[in-house]
């Protein structure tokens, strides 16, 4: 007879916040706020900033009651994000069996026939906060779904759980389902919540009770196995590591509008820099590139315009220099003078793993040197850093950059940013 499977879902509390305060001692028990791009609304709160200011307000229209509240704002920066999150990852795979990486700052775990739940579940929040300095919640059940429940039943109960939650016990499953609102539950947005209250299903509790069959010929299977997952039947299993992408994009605003080409072709060079290493990390190789470039759509006082061009490439390549050469050289066909710039994006079409595509006897294909070019290219920048070697065009701090006024150090990524202690 198989084993009932079990399920962790590990999840950073208010994790922006919790990267810029292990390296902000200081704010330890300051409220923080973190924008989006181009310092542009808010994106995520700790939790002491939640009851003053609300997602996705934007921070122009908020800065008076940050100050009011004494809230520190800080421009988001996601090379500091992205490598905190590796290691809360790295910790957390080795500790358990398998793990699922859900998002950047969450990940399932499966936990079937390990005994001492509890106590592991505590020494995984444990080793994690040690290791990076950031808190996380651990849930723990026979379910994704349940796991879920049981991780945000730890964050709300913080004080009496001590941020770990395991409701593999009927009672405390029971307990959980019944003091939970069915908008919590996972899967379940605004608009379903409307629909379910109309059918008497308030709780979590409620869903479980309900007849699955019903719910799937009214709503979808979705629902269906959200109420089965409730109920204790496990429908969703951890998923495999996601395929090749077909398609790698890359796109941002600029930090001010652009009117001139060169600076134009210097974004579109750093675009490609980033997308080419998206696409040698999944092994794959580009036939064709697309580029596009647009004004702002919004601003009636602008004239507006957009414009797009496909590249056929001369061969299949992961070649940042002959990936960037076809997109500098491809804006020149779209551009057009007397507009201003606010976005370009670059795009890599028809991938391919090395060997799946069909040549003939005549066809160039990728020099063995450039490919091993790119392998040391990416040492390199695996070792010191994203961005130590780079291609001529793309320039260190160009003034056309996204505007991050008030971005922290990339304490773990850049050597000039280390963080440094003083000692008196």
């Amino acid at each position: 007879m198989s084993k009932q499977p079990v399920f962790a879902l590990i999840d950073c509390n208010s994790f922006y916040a919790s990267c810029e305060r292990v390296f902000r001692p200081d704010l330890a028990k300051v409220p923080i706020v973190v924008l989006s791009n181009n310092d542009g609304c808010v994106i995520a709160r700790s939790y002491d900033a939640k009851p003053f200011i609300k997602m996705g307000e934007p921070y122009f229209q908020i800065k008076h009651k940050l100050k009011q509240h004494g809230i520190v704002p800080f421009s988001s920066n996601y090379a500091l994000y992205g490598d905190m999150s590796e290691r809360v990852m790295t910790v957390i795979e080795s500790m358990v069996p398998a793990v699922e990486i859900y998002s950047i700052d969450e990940a399932f775990a499966d936990l079937t026939g390990i005994d001492g739940l509890d106590a592991l579940g505590r020494n995984i929040r444990a080793q994690v906060l040690r290791v990076t300095g950031i808190p996380v919640g651990v849930g723990i059940a026979t379910t994704k779904t349940l796991a879920k429940l049981a991780n945000h039943t730890a964050k709300r109960l913080q004080s009496q759980t001590g941020g770990v939650v395991n409701i593999t016990d009927p009672a405390k499953r029971a307990w959980v389902l019944r003091n939970t609102d069915v908008a919590e539950v996972w899967g379940v947005g605004r608009k379903m919540k409307l629909h379910l209250d109309a059918l008497g299903i308030k709780t979590a509790m409620d869903l479980a009770k309900a007849d699955p069959w019903a719910l799937r010929k009214k709503f979808s299977i979705v629902i269906e196995k959200t109420a089965r997952e409730l109920a204790g039947t496990s429908c969703l299993e951890l998923d495999e590591p996601d395929p090749p992408k077909q398609e790698i994009c890359c796109s941002r605003m600029f930090g001010k509008r652009l009117t001139e080409l060169p600076p134009i072709k210097e974004a579109l060079a750093t675009y490609m820099m980033r997308a080419s290493e998206k696409l040698r990390a999944q092994g794959s190789l580009c036939k064709k590139v697309r580029v596009c470039i647009r004004t702002g759509m919004f601003n009636p006082e602008e004239a507006k315009y957009a414009n797009g061009v496909v590249v056929d490439l001369p061969y299949p390549t992961d070649d940042v220099r002959l990936l960037t050469k076809a997109a500098v050289d491809a804006v020149d066909h779209i551009y057009r003078p007397g507009f201003k710039y606010n976005k370009a994006e670059v795009m890599l079409l028809n991938l391919c793993r090395p060997g799946e595509y069909t040549d003939d006897l005549f066809t160039v294909s990728q020099p063995a040197q450039a490919t091993r070019v790119m392998r040391v290219l990416d040492q390199i920048n695996g070792r010191w850093g994203k961005g130590t070697l780079r291609s001529a065009s793309v320039p260190m701090n160009p003034d056309w950059g996204m505007r991050r006024e008030m971005m922290s150090q990339s304490f773990t990524t850049r050597l000039d940013q280390l963080w440094s202690v003083a000692c008196k």
